[in-house]
C-alpha cells in the first residue's frame, strides 16, 4: 500500500528553500516561452540594428502551488497508457473558455507578459550553437586574452584599481615610522591629525592571462537583386543580422565581411549590407566569386577557419548556372563549411538550391529552404547545430 509522505517545508529551511524550484520552474517556462515565441519576435518585429537593449514582450504562463483538484465523480476508468507526458490531463473534460468559439463559463489559463531584453533572448537561444569544425586546422589557433586577474601593487595606476586596504596600511606604516622618529628626537609623539599623501597609494598590478583560440574569416553574401522583393530581402537580413549577433557573442577572434550582388558583386561595409536597396539581374556565380577573391587575399585558408553564408530566392540566370556550381565546389574545399539558406524559392521552376545538392556532395555544404519567417531560426540552428562527440 502507498504511502503519502508529508515534509516539512520548515524543519531545513536551507535543504527545502521552496523558492529554488520555483526559481528553476521559472526559468524553464521562460525559455519555453522564448522559443516558442522566436519566430514572432524575428518576424513580426523589425529588430535589425535595434539596441542590444531593446526589449520586447512574450507571453509566459502564471505559476501557481499545486493544489489538490476534485473531481466531478463521472462514472469510468481514467488510466493511461503510457504516453502521457508531466502536466497532461487524463480522462477530464474540456473546459469551455480555453480557445474554443463561444463564451465559455470556465477559469482561463493564467498567462503574463515578461519583458526581455534582444540580448538576453539571444544569450538564451546561443547556448547550443556553435561554428562546426573550428579546431580542424591547428596551424590557425592563436594566443587572444581571455582575463585578467590581480597580481600584487604597484604605486600607480587608475583611480577604479586602487588598493584601499593596502593604501591604509602604507598609510599606517608610514605613521608609526613617524612615531619612531619622533620618540628617538624626545619629541611629543602623539600625532592630531595624519592625512593620506601621494605616496601612500597602491594599485592593483593586472597580470593579464592568455589562451589559444582558432582565429575564424565569417563571409556573409547575400543576393539583392530584382527578384528579391521587400518581404525576402528582411527575411535575409533578418538571418544575417541573427548570425553576426551570434558570431559577435560567442567568438572574440573573428573578421566578417559583407558581399552584395546583382549580376555585379561587391564587398560593403556592415551598414550597406544591411540597408542597401538594388534591382536588376542575378548572377549569382558574382556574389561566390567575390567570396573567394576576399579569401585568396586576405585570409588563407591554411591559417584561418573559414565559414560562407549565402542568402538568396535562387532565382538565377541559366547561362550563369554552371559558373555557379564551380565556384560553390571551390567554397566547399577551402571552407570549414558552405551554407545555403533559399527563401521564398519559387515553385515554378527549378531553383539553383536543387542544382547546388545534385552537384556537390561534400559533407561541409549545406543547403536549406526557408518558405516562412517562422523558419528561420530552424535554418539557423541546422547550420549551427552543436557537433555531438565523436561526430561530425
Amino acid at each position: 500500500m502507498d504511502m503519502a509522505i508529508f515534509r516539512d517545508m520548515h524543519s531545513d529551511p536551507v535543504e527545502h528553500d521552496r523558492s529554488i524550484e520555483d526559481r528553476r520552474r521559472h526559468k524553464k517556462l521562460v525559455e519555453k516561452a522564448i522559443k516558442d515565441n522566436l519566430a514572432d519576435i524575428l518576424s513580426e518585429e523589425s529588430i535589425i540594428g535595434e539596441s542590444k537593449n531593446k526589449k520586447v514582450k512574450i507571453p509566459i504562463r502564471g505559476l501557481k502551488e499545486y493544489q489538490f483538484v476534485y473531481g466531478k465523480n463521472t462514472k469510468g476508468v481514467a488510466s493511461g497508457d503510457g504516453t502521457e507526458k508531466r502536466g497532461d490531463r487524463i480522462g477530464s473534460e474540456k473546459k469551455q473558455g480555453m480557445g474554443q468559439q463561444g463564451a465559455g463559463n470556465q477559469e482561463g489559463e493564467e498567462m503574463y507578459e515578461l519583458e526581455i531584453t534582444i540580448d538576453d533572448i539571444l544569450d538564451y537561444l546561443f547556448e547550443d550553437l556553435e561554428l562546426p569544425d573550428m579546431d580542424r586546422k591547428k596551424t590557425s589557433e592563436i594566443l587572444v586574452e581571455s582575463s585578467r586577474k590581480r597580481d600584487g601593487y604597484q604605486k600607480y595606476g587608475i583611480r577604479p584599481r586602487l588598493a584601499k586596504k593596502r593604501t591604509v596600511m602604507e598609510k599606517i606604516k608610514r605613521k608609526q615610522a613617524r612615531k619612531r622618529a619622533l620618540k628617538e628626537m624626545n619629541l611629543p609623539v602623539e600625532i592630531d591629525r595624519f592625512p593620506f599623501v601621494e605616496d601612500d597609494l597602491r594599485y592593483f598590478k593586472i597580470k593579464k592571462k592568455f589562451r589559444r583560440e582558432s582565429n575564424a574569416a565569417i563571409i556573409c553574401i547575400m543576393d539583392i537583386s530584382g527578384s528579391m522583393d521587400n518581404t525576402k530581402k528582411f527575411m535575409a537580413r533578418t538571418f544575417f543580422y541573427v548570425l553576426s549577433r551570434f558570431i559577435r557573442k560567442k567568438y572574440k577572434n573573428v573578421q566578417v565581411a559583407f558581399i552584395a550582388h546583382t549580376t555585379t558583386a561587391e564587398e560593403v561595409n556592415e551598414y550597406q549590407f544591411f540597408h542597401r536597396v538594388e534591382s536588376g539581374g542575378t548572377y549569382i556565380s558574382s556574389g561566390l566569386n567575390k567570396a573567394l577573391d576576399i579569401i585568396n587575399t586576405r585570409f588563407n585558408p591554411e591559417s584561418w577557419n573559414i565559414y560562407a553564408f549565402y542568402v538568396s530566392d535562387g532565382d538565377n540566370w541559366s547561362e550563369d548556372d554552371e559558373r555557379t556550381i564551380k565556384a560553390a565546389k571551390e567554397l566547399c574545399r577551402i571552407c570549414n563549411l558552405f551554407a545555403y539558406a533559399e527563401v521564398m524559392p519559387n515553385s515554378y521552376s527549378m531553383t539553383i538550391k536543387g542544382k547546388l545538392t545534385k552537384e556537390i556532395k561534400e559533407k561541409n555544404f549545406i543547403a536549406v529552404s526557408v518558405s516562412h519567417k517562422n523558419e528561420l531560426w530552424d535554418a539557423l540552428k541546422t547550420m549551427l547545430k552543436k557537433k555531438e562527440k565523436g561526430g561530425y
